[in-house]
């Protein structure tokens, strides 16, 4: 297949709809969990769940990397962004996430410095045309993107640039898998592994997901036909391993380049996840060899305790244990033009992707 409306061809996507149907037993419940927001968002826009058997239940997973940031992040941006000598670059998803006191897009407002950015390599730019000013780029996401910034930690070292810095919060994907299914409370018979992470990492650090857990797994792309390809796919293991859809991206062993630049720029540490809590080895911190681009040590960053809003269940939305419906300030009080919750901010958020596609029977 070469093209992409070859991948969302109705009577493709119906005839592995029929084989689904085929190969599952009546009397049984399948609960699949898809661990990233692009599969969330395909599922409710092609109406795969309308089409998938009424007991196959696909539950969403903490997929969005805006949505488990947790609010001291924001607070330290904000904190940075209100600073003289500071301008935050940032990708446009984190603009109107709340933090604990306010957000990114309500300090601009009142004339914070804060720019988005599309790369890390506009944030470079921005630093070589302002060398009086501290250019301080927020990193955010999974392992999807930490390659980018990796590069441009590297570049800016070798450049000699001096007014970068990277305000960390970097995720990384197995160890929270690992977390869900300790939890007793997650009933999970398998995940939709995240393509574009899968593609960076490769298949082998989920391995202990099948080993240790029993679980399956299919790392997935992210047209309907690959979703509905790989659920097939899960159903059909009769004995719980690590199985590739994605196979025009994905390879076993992942990026090689991509996975040396994060090991060269970044070390494993313990990370707080939304709703989730701390997590060993699960977020990065940049090591010593470039510490002076870790805006962590290059700024004394004071901030208030950070608060939550007891009332949104993002947190246990993204855990799964919760649909947004069950949240009482879904589609009332949060809405996409007035956020309470990070879920509800970005276009990967489950939240964002259950208001947008309600009364289509996704949700």
């Amino acid at each position: 297949m070469k093209y992409i409306d070859e991948f969302r061809d109705r009577k493709l996507i119906d005839k592995v709809a029929s084989e689904i149907r085929a190969a599952i037993y009546p009397a049984r419940t399948y609960n699949f969990m898809e661990v990233c927001g692009t599969h969330t968002m395909a599922i409710f826009r092609f109406g795969l769940k309308s089409i998938l058997p009424d007991n196959i239940n696909l539950i969403s997973g903490p997929g969005c990397p805006v949505c488990v940031t947790p609010n001291e992040f924001l607070d330290k941006a904000i904190a940075l962004a209100n600073r003289d000598d500071v301008i935050v670059t940032t990708f446009g998803d984190m603009m109107r996430v709340p933090g604990s006191y306010s957000s990114l897009e309500k300090e601009k407002a009142k004339g914070a410095s804060i720019r988005m950015v599309y790369s890390t390599e506009d944030a470079i730019d921005i630093a070589k045309k302002n060398p009086s000013k501290e250019i301080v780029f927020l990193g955010i996401g999974f392992e999807t993107t930490v390659p980018t910034v990796a590069q441009s930690i590297i570049r800016a070292k070798e450049e000699g640039i001096k007014n970068y810095s990277v305000l960390c919060g970097h995720k990384t994907m197995p160890q929270v898998l690992k977390t869900l299914v300790s939890d007793k409370r997650i009933n999970v018979d398998g995940f939709l592994l995240p393509g574009h992470v899968t593609a960076v990492i490769g298949t082998r650090p989920y391995e202990f997901l099948a080993r240790q857990y029993k679980k399956r797994c299919v790392a997935a792309g992210f047209e309907p036909l690959d979703v509905m390809q790989a659920i097939l796919m899960l159903i059909k293991q009769e004995t719980p391993k690590i199985e590739l859809q994605y196979t025009r991206i994905i390879t076993k062993n992942g990026n090689a380049l991509a996975k040396k630049a994060i090991e060269r720029v970044f070390q494993k540490i313990s990370s707080v996840w939304r709703g989730i809590g701390k997590i060993k080895d699960s977020g990065l911190k940049i090591r010593a060899r470039y510490s002076e681009f870790d805006a962590e040590n290059r700024f004394d960053i004071k901030i208030k305790p950070p608060r939550e809003n007891k009332s949104c269940l993002c947190g246990k939305v993204v855990m799964g244990l919760v649909t947004p419906p069950e949240c009482k300030l879904f589609g009332r009080a949060c809405k996409p033009e007035n956020p309470i919750g990070a879920c509800m901010v970005s276009s990967e958020g489950t939240c964002a992707t259950y208001y947008k596609y309600r009364g289509t029977g996704n949700g």
